[in-house]
């Protein structure tokens, strides 16, 4: 879609952090994600990259939580706005069929669950990602062939520009 789109991926452990964020900078990111810059604009607006798998991970670590923090209730105004870019599994197969040599396999430190994740971030427009996973975060920075960033901290990356 749009090459100044302001997108970001939130890894599912980032994103319970939403449910009680006493963190100014969760607190900023919240904020972001929730509010509209502008209407005539859309790629101003906050933008989140979710896959079926990730989705799948938020809804069951924030079952029951019934705060407008809760990732779900972003989730779910982001789709009514139009900001909430999924991407489909075959994209992510066809991205691994093409990318995840056995080379790169190999090297690649994150677990198995999160590899699906990988395509995610680097088929967005900003490739930005927010995670606490040390490995996933070097997997997406490393990753041969894309100039990518993830960060543990959201103060660490400049989704808000």
């Amino acid at each position: 879609c749009c090459r100044n789109m302001k997108d970001i991926f939130i890894d599912n452990n980032i994103a319970s952090r939403f449910k009680n964020p006493a963190d100014v900078e969760y607190k900023k990111l919240i904020k972001w994600l929730w509010e509209i810059k502008s209407v005539d604009n859309a790629s101003q607006n906050a933008h989140l990259i979710v896959s079926h798998k990730l989705l799948a991970e938020y809804h069951r670590s924030n079952a029951g939580v019934k705060d407008g923090q809760n990732i779900i209730v972003i989730i779910a105004k982001l789709q009514k706005e139009g900001r909430l870019i999924f991407t489909k599994n075959e994209e992510i197969k066809a991205f691994k069929a093409q990318y995840f040599t056995k080379k790169v396999e190999k090297n690649l430190q994150s677990n198995h669950q999160d590899r699906d994740h990988i395509p995610v971030v680097l088929l967005s427009t900003r490739k930005y990602a927010l995670s606490i996973d040390q490995n996933f975060i070097k997997d997406i920075n490393n990753f041969p062939g894309f100039v990518a960033r993830a960060c543990s901290r959201p103060e660490e990356i400049p989704y808000s520009e």
